[in-house]
Order: structure tokens, then sequence, then C-alpha cells
């Protein structure tokens, strides 16, 4: 042999072990044959050179637990279920050292702590979205389960234990762990033949633990006894610990058997048994230090590893139909419950410094209550659960900034009310008597019961829609979640505007759940869940100044204001107990005030923060879902209780409700999807600029060091307020993940679910009116009630509705006319002309359907005011003004279907017989001759569309038509104003308004006598010469007097005031200052009559301005021709 190159070596050869078996990491190895010497009684112990006896073996078994933190991380994860399973028994059954039990609990939960923090930060990127780490998880849910206990024993084989009984062991060496059997005689694995030893079956070992009297088989977690025994499956002894101790047998990491006398023989004392979650909980709230912090850091793990626990001990100990009270004893539930203290402790007093861990704790709290409401004595968590709470409200009132920990409390919360018997722990169907405690236990035998069968109990009404404390002590989670809606809400509440959108959809996805849980799909199981929200409509009733105003889109149908808002000022408008802000069960807690008014003006309602577009949403469906739901009864009482302005602003509340769901069509929903798209695709194309385009790194360092950003016109785009370049939760250019083009049967989907909604909506609106005006029907104060009702009932037809609600809403409407005939026609006159407006657009409906009901309610209406006082002339001027009004605005009209009505109301007349002998058949084919010829002048309108001055010219003819109608006539000379200004001809729109002025002050003149009102049109002659076509001289002028005549909301000194400003500021805008100053001529002796010190400086400020511009344009005129 000859060497190469003076024994240089040509090539290394690197051996790496790869194996299931050997840890190849010395701290692990070390470990595993300490454990491994204890379970087969093997000393001394070798490992590599050094040689371990027993009398120092629990110094290095301590020293080994310690070391476990400086092993290798990859060999940690592939041993790591083994690693945990040998650390919980050491914890659970202590090893007996040299006749001495050695508390090994502290030492191992300490390395636990360490591995699993340790894992959860080098292994980030392994977890779910709630932040844990999926190995631990699977871990807790397919591998930990307490020792000795296996659900399912195998049957017995004819020579020996089953293959699933055992673990398979490793190879037999003073290095390698076989089991955790800590003292044993003889040692018997199905993995490893060598080991000697006679096979013992199932049966065998179950004998020998029955028929072992010196054992306590309570405590030890080892199986010894003699040979007698029962059969396999007999019960010999009825205990719960002989059957405990025969579902402990089955699972073990290896057969043994073993004698008491044997084993008292070898180590002096019996060894203990210990569950596991009892010394978890003990040894967590012992710990100290960086063990504290660890395990506060991955609390997740422990608290389900506890609840896991709990449960197998619950099912093998065979205590699941045990008394809840009974199951746990009173030691371990005093360390829950300070563990539970102190680590609300921790979330309060941390939530500022350690953000992210601290809402980690917190929802790993909550979730952990969750499950003992499942396990543990119902009232105990409630108690646990109000702990929380009061070291939580404690420090909120004491910070300026609350908004972090009351987010935090929020969370708890609803994790808290996802229990899958929330609806139950509430108690829906009891009284409110409620015990001194927070909620009264239930037993899980009564928690499973259907407790929805009993009656609504007579009790105060009112208590069932407050917050009171017997309300929040009876229906403790529900008093808990609408208390923090109240509290959140309130608009004096500083620092929790952010969690409006959050506290809203807690409470608006508890209620979705309801609603889809098929266990309350009956509706008297819905009606007691809907009680524990009764409250809740009283909450959102508060809100109403701060909801978006849905109604804004709709000019011409503003939110109504039922009542003055002076009204309100005598009477308190709280619909929520004084107690609302008092501490859960009974606590005092500094109280927030409340406004006592909700309508307010404009300016004052939007000092307090206005809720966005999807919150006012979601609340206005949590309100209709209680009303949908709740038993009719219960609310009629309920209203019968409210005071006249209580009731006016839930009408306020409907109104609103109506405008936010009314739907939208096909065309918006592509509307909106259409331009989603383009700023998506906006978005791209900026950051592509910014990533390839001139905008690089480089030159936005340089612009922002010049101070150049915000001049850029990129800034924007980039935002110059960050001063950092990138920022992922400020980038304005964030990636969507949802799919923005959406297909046409994605659009056509949304638009059937918001019609459905919107039907559902206004239904349920539909509903609740009708229980109204019974309540009121029989009080005294009903005038004032039912024109709100009205007001909803005209806004509802106003908005696009579905033919079903329709036909309802038409019913109800024709009832309400029926029933109380003077509303209209006596009272809300003006509410006569838009129910006139609203059915005459229905007549015109191209769904046979809802035109053959428009066209009864039409006839009706006439019919009901004929046979007051044999005239119908209100309706019939209001029917003619409302078709001219429809004519002049509306897009979609259609001329054929309402000549169809109009020939279906005729039928009506011909055919009642009632009425035949009378003059009413008349007066109606008069109307609709009258009717069919405003729409024969419609016709020519149409054909002239794309012509303005020849549609213009036409109104004024059709205008001119009605000279012997004041009220048509105002009616087109304003339509004619309207379509002036769309083309912005103001100053012949300002000409159409004067001539309104000047028509009604002919009129009002007749009415009243009074010196400051204009004499009548012969006052406007300075303005226009024209406007003596409006002079009432003719013989065929019907007098302002009767009935129907002049009964527009113009036809007063108001209306003359509002006519005039218009016409003014027409003037002003087109440029004709002189006209102005005529104008307010008449304006102010008016004002000055009223003495309204505001209007007239107002009008003075505004003929200073116009002046001023007169002498502008007249100096410029000046320099211009001596230029």
């Amino acid at each position: 042999m000859k060497w190469v190159d003076n024994h240089k070596g040509v090539f290394n050869v690197e051996v790496v072990a790869v194996s299931s078996l050997h840890t190849q990491d010395p701290y692990l190895d070390k470990f595993f044959a300490l454990v491994h010497a204890l379970d087969e009684h093997m000393f001394p112990v070798r490992i590599g050179d050094m040689r371990i006896m027993e009398n120092n073996l629990e110094n290095e078994l301590k020293s080994s637990i310690s070391a476990l933190n400086s092993s290798q991380l990859e060999p940690v994860v592939r041993f790591l279920h083994l690693l945990l399973d040998k650390l919980i028994l050491l914890v659970v059954r202590p090893p007996v050292i040299a006749g001495q039990i050695v508390n090994l609990g502290q030492a191992s939960f300490e390395a636990m702590a360490s591995i699993i923090n340790r894992l959860h930060k080098n292994l980030d990127g392994n977890q779910d979205q709630h932040g844990r780490n999926s190995l631990l998880a699977s871990y807790i849910y397919y591998v930990f389960r307490l020792p000795n206990t296996y659900p399912n024993s195998p049957s017995p084989g004819p020579g020996g234990l089953g293959g699933s009984v055992h673990y398979a062991t490793m190879a037999r060496s003073a290095v390698r762990p076989a089991s955790l059997n800590l003292n044993r005689s003889r040692s018997l694995s199905n993995s490893n033949p060598d080991i000697s030893g006679t096979p013992t079956s199932p049966d065998d070992e179950v004998r020998s633990i029955i028929g072992s009297k010196g054992l306590d088989r309570s405590n030890s977690w080892v199986n010894t006894g003699g040979p007698k025994a029962a059969p396999w499956g007999s019960n010999p002894s009825p205990s719960a610990e002989s059957t405990q101790a025969t579902d402990r047998s089955c699972n073990r990491m290896s057969s043994h058997t073993e004698t008491s006398s044997f084993l008292q023989t070898l180590t002096g004392r019996l060894p203990t048994k210990k569950l596991f979650h009892e010394e978890l909980a003990l040894q967590w709230v012992v710990c100290s230090g960086s063990v504290r912090e660890a395990a506060l850091q991955q609390a997740w793990f422990f608290f389900e590893l506890m609840v896991k626990s709990m449960v197998h001990h619950l099912y093998f100990a065979d205590k699941l139909d045990a008394s809840r009270k009974n199951r746990f004893p009173e030691r371990f539930m005093d360390d829950v419950t300070a563990l539970v203290s102190t680590i609300a402790g921790d979330i309060v007093s941390r939530f500022q410094k350690d953000t992210e861990m601290v809402e980690r704790l917190n929802t790993s709290l909550a979730f952990f209550l969750n499950d003992l409401l499942s396990i543990m004595d119902r009232g105990f968590v409630f108690v646990l659960i109000k702990t929380c709470y009061k070291q939580v409200s404690s420090k909120l009132y004491s910070l300026t900034n609350p908004s972090n920990l009351a987010s935090l409390r929020l969370d708890f919360l609803r994790i808290i009310c996802s229990h899958e018997h929330y609806v139950t722990l509430n108690l829906p169907c009891s009284l409110l008597t409620p015990p001194a405690s927070p909620s009264p236990s239930v037993s899980s035998a009564t928690s499973q019961s259907s407790g929805f069968s009993t009656n609504v109990q007579d009790q105060k009404i009112a208590n069932m829609f407050e917050l009171s404390v017997p309300f929040r002590q009876q229906h403790y989670l529900a008093g808990l979640v609408l208390t923090e809606l109240a509290v959140i809400l309130d608009p004096d509440a500083e620092g929790l505007f952010g969690l409006h959108k959050k506290v809203i959809n807690m409470v608006h996805n508890l209620l979705s759940s309801h609603d889809s849980d098929p266990r309350y799909a009956d509706p008297q199981v819905k009606a007691r869940v809907a009680m524990l929200y009764l409250p809740l409509i009283g909450v959102i009733m508060e809100t109403v100044p701060q909801l978006y105003d849905f109604t804004e889109s709709h000019n011409q149908r503003g939110r109504p204001s039922c009542v003055a808002a002076d009204d309100y000022e005598g009477e308190s408008g709280s619909m929520i107990s004084q107690t609302v802000a008092m501490a859960i069960a009974g606590t005092s807690v500094p109280q927030l005030t409340r406004p006592s008014s909700f309508l307010l003006t404009s300016s004052s309602g939007r000092q307090h923060s206005t809720f966005s577009t999807e919150s006012s949403r979601s609340l206005l469906i949590c309100l209709l879902w209680v009303l949908k739901n709740a038993d009719e009864s219960v609310l009629q009482k309920w209203f019968t209780d409210l005071s006249v302005l209580q009731l006016n602003r839930l009408l306020d509340l409907l109104y609103l409700c109506v405008s936010c769901f009314e739907y939208k069509g096909k065309k918006v929903f592509e509307r909106m999807n259409s331009l989603t798209f383009k700023k998506s695709k906006d978005m791209r194309a900026k950051l592509e600029e910014a990533i390839l385009g001139s905008i690089g790194a480089r030159q936005e360092m340089v612009r922002r060091s010049r101070g150049q950003l915000e001049r850029s016109p990129s800034g924007s785009a980039f935002g110059s307020q960050e001063n950092l370049r990138w920022r992922k939760d400020m980038t304005h250019w964030r990636q969507n993940t949802e799919k923005l083009d959406k297909s046409r049967a994605e659009i056509e989907h949304e638009a059937l679910i918001d019609g459905n909604l919107a039907t559902e909506a206004n239904l349920i609106i539909l509903d609740t009116l009708e229980i109204v005006v019974q309540t009121v029907s029989v009080t005294e104060s009903k005038e004032s009630i039912l024109g709100g009702v009205l007001k909803v009932l005209l806004h509802s037809m106003a908005c696009n509705q579905s033919a079903l609600y329709l036909q309802h809403c038409f019913a109800t409407q024709r009832a309400l006319v029926s029933k109380f005939p003077e509303l209209l026609f006596e009272e809300e006159t003006e509410q006569c002309a838009d129910l006139c407006l609203r059915l005459l657009r229905h007549c015109s409906s191209s769904i046979s359907t809802i035109r053959s009901h428009a066209s009864a309610s039409l006839y009706l209406l006439m019919r009901q005011n004929f046979e007051i006082g044999n005239n119908f002339a209100r309706v019939k001027m209001q029917v003619t003004m409302s078709l001219s009004s429809l004519v002049g605005t509306s897009q979609n009209f259609n001329e054929e279907f309402l000549r169809r009505s109009l020939k279906t109301i005729l039928t009506y007349a011909e055919e009642d017989l009632e009425l035949r002998e009378t003059t009413f058949p008349d007066q109606v084919q008069d109307l609709v001759f009258n009717l069919h010829m405003i729409l024969s002048d419609t016709v020519k309108m149409k054909e002239h569309q794309e012509d303005p001055e020849m549609l213009i010219d036409l109104m004024y003819r059709i205008a001119k038509g009605y000279q012997n109608s004041p009220d048509l006539r105002l009616t087109w000379l304003q339509n004619m104003a309207g379509k002036h200004s769309e083309r912005s001809n103001h100053a012949e729109s300002a000409q159409c308004l004067v001539h309104s002025a000047a028509l009604v002050a002919e009129y009002l003149s007749m009415l009243e006598d009074r010196k400051y009102l204009p004499v009548g049109c012969v006052t406007f002659q300075n303005i226009s010469s024209n406007v003596l076509e409006e002079s009432a001289v003719s013989d065929d002028v019907v007098s302002p007097d009767e009935e129907g005549i002049c009964s527009g909301k113009y036809f007063t000194e108001a209306g003359l005031v509002g006519l005039l400003e218009q016409a003014a500021a027409s003037f002003s805008m087109a440029g004709m200052y002189e006209a102005v100053n005529e104008v307010y001529k008449v304006l102010i002796p008016i004002h000055e009559a009223n003495r309204d010190a505001k209007k007239l400086s107002t009008i003075h400020g505004k003929l200073q301005e116009a002046f001023s511009k007169i002498v502008h344009q007249s100096t410029g005129w000046e320099v211009g021709n001596s230029v």
C-alpha cells in the first residue's frame, strides 16, 4: 500500500445517524435514561462514563429535568409528545426513590412551561389564527390523556393483552427508556420479546386491582392485587372508585403486575396518585418569576390541558351524571379561583405594556371559562366571570382613555357568550326574582332539559324592558352584553367611540346565531329567547341622534319630527333604568348620565359621534329581530305603559328603518361592483408605479429629506404624515384577498338577498305599527301617535317595495283610514295629500296586483271622504294636485297603466249600490275625466322631453289652464321653477317663484287680514309686470274658504316667506341684485311684525352683499368707459 501525498487525506467520511428511537441529544437522552431506570428499577444507571446510584438519583433526575431547556430544538420537536407524556407522568405519579416519594411537580411544570414557550417562539410560522402552535394543539387533541385511563378497553386475547393496550417500547438498555412504571417486579412487553415474565390478561389485571385490600385505589396509579377477582365484565363493587381503577388499568405504557405487600416491602410506603388538573392548577398558582411569565405567554396550552384532564377525570370516574357541585373538590376550586383572579390582575396591570401578550392571555382565559361552563358548577363559573369584571371595572373608571381595556373586556365577553348553551345559561323562563348570587347554580340535568314550555308570568312589564338589577342578575350573560352596549353607545361616554362597531357586531352575531339555531326554530321558543333582549329596544331608542341618517338620500321625504323639540324638555326620555351603569350583580360604580331628549337640532345632534352606516344598519337589524320575535302581548302591554314621547321616539326609529332597508335594485349593485373594481385597478397602478416607476426608494428618500413629499404628485399615495416608508398596517395598497369583480350570478344573488331583507324588515315594521295602533286606539292621546304611524306608513309607500309588502301595507292603510277617518280629513291634511300622491304612483305600477290594491285604496279614500260630508272636494283636489306633481317629477311614470287604474276606480263607483242614488258616481266621473285631460297634456310633454324650451312652454300652458285652481297652478309654477333651476336658468326660475309668491299673496289676503302682509299680486309689480296674471278677479275663482281649496302648506305666512327667500336666492345667483332688493322689501315688513331679529340681521347682511356687488359692477363699468 502506498500513501498519496505523504498521508494527505483525499476525502472525509461523516456518518449522520437517522433514528426515530435515539434522541441524539445528551439532555434528552439523560432524562429518558433516568426515567427508564426508575421504571425498570435497575440501579446503578450508566450514562456514558457516568454511573448514577440510587442514593443520588433524585438530584440527577431534577437536574436532568431542569436541563431539558438546553436541549436542541429539533429532537425536542421529534420527541415532543413522548417528552410531555413523561413530564406529566412525573407530575401525576411522583416516583418513589429509596423508600421516599419525590415530588417533581414543580420541576416538571417549570420544564413544560419553558419547552412550550421555546417552541412557540422558534416555530412562529406554525401557528393558527389564534396564535396556537399546531404541534402543541395536536398533542392536546390527539395524544394527551390521563395516565392509566383508556376509554375503550380491548377484549382480551387468549394468550395475553391485545396490542392496542400497549405502547411500543424502546430497546432495553441502561440508557433507553421503556416505560414509566416506577417500581415493578416483572416487566411485560409485546414490543420486546427478550423481556422475561408471564403475560397477564386484562381480566387478571382487573381481578388483581379489585382483589387488592391493602392498596388505596383512589390515590395509587400502580395496579396491584392478588389472584382473586370477579369475572371480566362483572361489577363486583358498585363504588365509583373500583370503576375508576378498572378504567385506569387499561391505558399503560407497558403492562405489569405487583402486589401491595411487595411494594410496601420495597419502598416502605405506597405511591400516591394525583389528578393532573389539580396539580397543574396548584403549580400554576404557586409559580413565580420566569416560570410564571412563560406559563402566561402560553396560557392557552395549560388551560386546554387542564380542561381535557378535567373532562377525562369526569368520564373515567363516572361523574358526568353527578351533581356539578360535587364534581370537583373545594381545594381545586379555590386554586382555580386564585388562578383566574391573578390572571385577571395581570391583564388589568399589563394591558398597556404587553399588548399582544395580554390579548392572547385575555382570549385564553375567556375560552377557559367558556369550557368550564360545560363541566363545572355554573354558579361558580359566574362568580369567576364576576371576579374578572370587577377587576376590569375598577380599573376602567380610573383611566382617561379606557378604550383598550374595554375592548379586551368585549373580547372576553364575546367568547364567553359563544357557549352552545348560552340561552339556557340566561334562564330565559324564570321570573325576575333572583337570589343573591349572580346566577343560581344550574345542574347538568336542568341545563339539558327544555325550559321553554312555561307560560309568560304576570310580572311588571317595565322590568323586562330595562336593564334593572333583577334583570341583570337573573339573565346574567345577556345583562352583561346589553350593559356593555348601553355604556359604550352612551354619547357621554368618553374614549369609547372606537368600540361602537365592535359591541354592535357582538350583539348582531349573537342574534344571528339564535336565529339560525334549529333548537330555537319554534316561534314560542324564539319568543323566549327574544325576552332576553327586550331592553335592547330601549338602548337603541336612546341612540336615535347618533344613528346614521339614511333618510338624507330622500330629499323630498325628510326625517319626521314627530313632536317638537321643546316638548322634550319637560319629560325625561330615558328608556334605560338609572342603574344601567352599575356594576354587574349590584356592585356600585360611577353612573353615566344620559341625554334627556332624543330629538336634537341638527347642530347639537351632530356634536355626538355619529355611527357608521354599517354599525347603524346592524343595530337596526337587531332591533327588528327583537320586535319580530318578541311576544306580541308583551310588546302591547309595554307600549301601553310608554309615554307619548317614547312612542314617538319608537316611530322615529321605525321611520329610519324603512329608509335603511329600502331595496336598491340590481343596477345599484352593478354600479358598486364596477366602482370597486376600478378603485382596485387604480391602487394596483399606484403600487406598480412605486415599485417599477420613477418613485423608487432613492427618489422617495431624497424627496423626504428635502421636505417636498407633500408637494409631490405621489405624496398622497405614500402618506405625507408618516415618517416610515413602509408600514404594513398603514399602506394604501394592502392586498385584498377578496374577489373584487363579481360575476353576474353573485350580483343577482346579492340583489335577491337585499330584496328579501327589505321585504322582511318592512313587514316587521308594519306588524309593529299595527301593535302600536291597537295599543293607542283606546288612549286619549292617540291623535299624535296615529299621525306618526301614518308618516311611517306613507314613507314606506314612497320607498321601493316588493309586491308582497305593498299588499299588506295597503290593507293596513285602508283599515287605518276606515277606523280613524278624522285623522286624514281634519287633522293630518298634509298627509292626506301625501297619501293621494303615493296611491296615484302605485296606480301607475306595471304589476297588476299593486294597481288593483292602490285603486281600491284610492276609491275607498274618496268614498270615506264623501260619507263624511256628501262631498269629497278635499280628496278630489289632492288627487288632481298629486297627479300634476307626479307628471312633473316622476321619471318612470306610465300613462297607460294609470288609465287602467282610473277605469277601475270608475267601475267601482258605478257598481257601488249603496251610493248609486247619490251624486258620488257623477263626482267620481268628473274627477276621472279631469285626470284624463291632465294625462293627455302629459303625452304632449313626453313628446318634447328633448326640447327644454318647448317643454317649459307646455308646462306654462298647463299652468295657465289652472288659472282658477290656485293649488294646481302653484304646483305647475313650482315644477317650472325646478326645470329652470336644473338648467341653471336662475333668472327664469326666480320669476316663476315670484309668480308663485304673488299667487299665494293674492289668496292669503282673502284668508287673513294682516297689514304687514302684501295686499296681493300688485305688491310684486316692481319685480315683474306679468305678476298681474295671478289676480283673483275672475268670476270662476273658487273661494279659499271652501274645503280643499288653498289647503297646501304654501298658502300660509311661512309658505309665502319660503317662496320669497327662494326667489331672492335665485335672483342673487342670476346676478340680478336690484331684484333682490325688491324681494326683500316685501319680506322685511313680515319679519319686523314678528320681531324676528335674527332673520332681519340675515336679510340686511344679504342686502349689503347685493349692494356691494352693484357698486363693484358700476365701478367696473365706469373704469371701462374712461379707458
